[in-house]
């Protein structure tokens, strides 16, 4: 029986969730809203307002949807989630209780009090002044977290105490954290790396590592972004490492949403640093990351779409993802500026033919006739698999200089940490 799927989103993400579920032999009618031209080659794209939670009800009821894939936090956070399986519709993603993992920083610091799980020190603080007071006592370097959702860049890791003491300031003014709290944790010191784990309320299967790079410009410089490239998997998180991470950090979090009635079903995003003392946490995600959700789809073995529903069904007990052996790596092309001001609409000239294990995945784009053109700050993904992270690599940026874009920058560094160890 054919399954009808409805995905949520329009970034990279979820290019690259549409390109693999598409792929699926039990795949039925697929749609996506709002979508972007590259999506739009897997479903047929929908004018449908995510935000209006009765609106994607009624779609999905009317179109008769065996599963709803909701990509990026927001909505999430939001609750259409809980509207969905209020309605009686499978849906593949945490509620909105769920969700605060990643919808207040300040509630995963003290979930991570309340079952030991090894993070950063921190305070959380609902005034200014009580934060420039604890980060006057503690001295910088030091790490400053809007409370809420800030598309990955609500987060300032200050060298110094002016520039922590502006970060809060800035988080207070809204700008770019929602909420009216900050977390000022210390720096931890180390690698990091992204742990992604399919949950379904009881159960954690582990679904692939990986390393992105998060500041804007070769060498690790410049503002932090939401991510200019990626590699999977990732180096520094051997099979021990992984393991101490499930058993210390991952299944503790589960154990504790659990007990507070908040059951987390979905994809579970830990981001770590392998400190000295082992795997700590720094935050949580409750989705995909972007753009690591591109190199795991490249990586991937198999159908993806059973998987997402035995999450949605609350039973993984008999999931087992498979991997290729070959490396991914993605390379994030971003309009000039980014993150930043930027302009929108210049037209992108894409390469007619990639090799199959290749793609250029779309993400801040839109189509004028027969133009495509940027509109967004992130707007291609390129990316590609490799016998290791060194021929991924250069297989991606083979691809990336085969797409005619001049109001497009890129990083040249990427995976190149996992790069100088080969």
């Amino acid at each position: 029986m054919s399954i009808h799927v409805l995905l949520i989103g329009s970034g990279g993400r979820e290019h690259a969730l549409a390109w693999k579920i598409a792929q699926s032999p039990e795949l039925g009618s697929f749609y996506a809203a709002p979508g972007n031209p590259g999506i739009g080659a897997h479903a047929e794209i929908v004018d449908l307002d995510i935000e209006d939670r009765a609106a994607v009800v009624a779609f999905a009821t009317e179109k008769n949807i065996g599963l709803v894939v909701v990509g990026p936090e927001g909505p999430l956070v939001a609750g259409l989630a809980d509207a969905l399986a209020q309605a009686g519709i499978l849906v593949f993603g945490p509620s909105a209780a769920a969700a605060r993992l990643e919808g207040s920083k300040g509630f995963t610091k003290d979930l991570c009090t309340l079952k030991n799980i090894p993070t950063a020190v921190y305070g959380r603080f609902g005034e200014a002044e009580a934060a420039k007071a604890y980060i006057r006592e503690q001295g910088a370097p030091i790490v400053v977290k809007a409370d809420g959702l800030a598309a990955g860049k609500g987060v300032t890791v200050a060298m110094s105490l002016d520039e922590a003491l502006g970060a809060v300031d800035a988080c207070f003014a809204g700008e770019p954290g929602l909420g009216t709290e900050v977390v000022v944790e210390e720096l931890l010191q180390g690698p990091e790396a992204s742990l992604f784990c399919l949950c379904d309320g009881t159960r954690a299967v582990l679904f692939g590592t990986a390393e992105d790079h998060k500041r804007a410009f070769d060498g690790d410089e410049g503002p932090n972004t939401g991510g200019m490239g990626a590699y999977s998997p990732a180096l520094a998180l051997t099979p021990d490492l992984v393991e101490t991470a499930m058993a210390r950090i991952v299944r503790p979090t589960l154990d504790g949403m659990r007990e507070a009635g908040s059951p987390f079903s979905g994809i579970l995003y830990a981001g770590l640093m392998m400190t000295a003392e082992g795997p700590k946490l720094i935050e949580y995600n409750v989705r995909f990351g972007d753009p690591e959700c591109q190199t795991l789809m490249m990586r991937l073995d198999g159908d993806l779409l059973p998987i997402l529903l035995a999450v949605a069904k609350g039973d993984l007990s008999s999931a087992q993802p498979k991997w290729r052996d070959e490396a991914a790596v993605c390379v994030v092309m971003a309009a000039k500026g980014y993150p930043g001001s930027y302009a929108k609409g210049s037209e992108i000239g894409l390469p007619k033919e990639t090799a199959p294990d290749a793609v250029v995945f779309q993400a801040g784009t839109r189509q004028d006739g027969a133009r495509l053109l940027a509109d967004g700050g992130r707007v291609l993904g390129v990316t590609a698999l490799g016998t290791d992270v060194e021929q991924a690599r250069s297989k991606a940026y083979e691809l990336v200089r085969a797409v005619d874009w001049g109001q497009g920058f890129f990083r040249s560094d990427i995976a190149h940490r996992a790069v100088s160890k080969i």
